[in-house]
């Protein structure tokens, strides 16, 4: 009876729209009051799954990439990646697809992206005479290369979780990143051609030798974070904080666009914006909690291993679960909720865990884009005034080519662990 309350509550506050943090922290008080379990469990589990060291990576991150949009780099990666592709067939978008795959490598969430990289570009392709849904459809596909190319909020989130090496999991995600912004620039280009989209006049080695001394600063924001990692001189939370201090001289002292009285309210919105997530872990740290007192991820390992161990078998299944949950739930609470007790069900069939680490994020990157919680598809349907439908057409090549990259990292481990065994081992 109890079980059945928590999962009718949830999946009633996920239909009626309301914030998923909500949500979970509603069907766990439900479940409590019905199973006579005393509510203070609910601070005492929030606070467990809040206190993990490797979480202080994430307003770390967060307030790096704020610090460094609203220096400036945004307009300078585009004007770089515009300098590099630019002159192809539909060369906008595929500055657009570069753009995100440089800007990934400092901001580490595709929503960031979405809005930033979104609100150069989608007037600039609309103006240049690219469709607006196809503007829209590229700018949200691509914003989910963020998160897998180093850093990654998601991936920190994973390694609190499991205790999986975040800087592992960082490299892990670089060449499944390159594979999935390079498979869309190859989607574009054709599609581009097949509609005769515009193309840009060659801009000369001077303007991109120019552009890429204008973003070295925001570029090497990347090889910061990479180094510190390999080197072993600081772990991922030092690394955060080196970030941050990194982001405010560019921006304050090198390209001199951030102003030293809007720091302030960077911080502030950067520290709502870690608040948010946090909350949201705690809530669903209870919830999970509670999905393993009912033993509700041994009865989902014995129920898949009952019907089959083979691993290619095991490797879809988990792949189209995580994509059909991806299209209701928010990123980080999939995660907290189900990664655990697929690791469980991964090993049990001999899957690497690093690698099952970036399958479950490709895989949730992925719903980002897709209705009804696609978080980045609102957004870029919301900054090209469109309604979802036509985003949503535009945006199907898209998602099959994602999903292509992402069948091929799951059934091809070393994309995913050939270059950490290189860097660690």
């Amino acid at each position: 009876m109890s079980l059945s309350l928590l999962v009718l509550v949830f999946l009633g506050g996920l239909a009626a729209g309301l914030p998923v943090a909500v949500t979970l922290g509603l069907a766990s008080v439900t479940y409590l009051l019905s199973a006579g379990i005393p509510l203070v469990v609910i601070p005492q589990k929030m606070y467990a799954g809040m206190d993990v060291f490797v979480l202080l990576c994430i307003p770390g991150f967060i307030l790096a990439g704020n610090l460094m949009n609203s220096g400036g780099i945004t307009e300078r990666i585009i004007r770089f990646a515009n300098a590099l592709v630019g002159w192809m067939r539909g060369g906008l978008g595929l500055s657009n697809v570069a753009g995100s795959m440089l800007f990934g490598g400092i901001s580490g969430t595709a929503v960031a992206d979405a809005a930033s990289i979104g609100g150069v570009m989608i007037p600039g392709m609309k103006k240049a005479g690219y469709p607006a849904d196809f503007s829209a459809a590229i700018t949200a596909a691509s914003s989910t290369v963020g998160p897998i190319i180093p850093p990654s909020v998601p991936m920190i989130i994973v390694g609190a979780l499991s205790g999986i090496s975040v800087g592992k999991m960082f490299m892990a995600g670089a060449i499944p990143g390159i594979l999935m912004g390079l498979a869309m620039m190859v989607t574009c280009y054709i599609i581009s051609v097949r509609r005769n989209f515009p193309r840009q006049p060659w801009q000369g080695f001077q303007e991109l030798f120019r552009s890429f001394t204008g973003a070295f600063w925001a570029l090497a924001m990347t090889g910061l974070i990479v180094g510190g990692l390999l080197s072993g001189l600081a772990t991922p939370t030092e690394t955060a904080i080196i970030a941050s201090v990194y982001a405010f001289v560019v921006g304050a002292f090198i390209y001199r666009e951030l102003p030293l009285k809007a720091v302030p309210r960077i911080v502030i919105d950067s520290a709502i914006s870690s608040a948010a997530i946090l909350a949201l872990v705690g809530f669903a740290n209870v919830f999970g909690w509670i999905l393993v007192a009912e033993r509700i991820p041994q009865m989902l390992v014995d129920a898949v291993l009952s019907v089959t161990d083979n691993k290619i078998l095991v490797i879809l299944l988990i792949n189209l679960l995580l994509l059909f949950v991806g299209m209701f739930m928010e990123t980080i609470a999939a995660l907290i909720i189900l990664f655990v007790p697929l690791l469980a069900l991964a090993q049990g069939v001999g899957i690497d865990p690093l690698h099952f680490a970036i399958i479950a994020v490709l895989n949730l990157m992925i719903g980002l884009t897709t209705p009804p919680v696609g978080v980045c598809l609102f957004i870029c349907a919301n900054i090209a005034k469109l309604p979802l439908t036509p985003v949503i057409r535009a945006l199907v090549p898209f998602l099959l080519t994602n999903v292509m990259v992402l069948f091929l990292v799951s059934y091809i481990p070393g994309l995913a662990t050939w270059l950490p065994s290189i860097l660690f081992d």
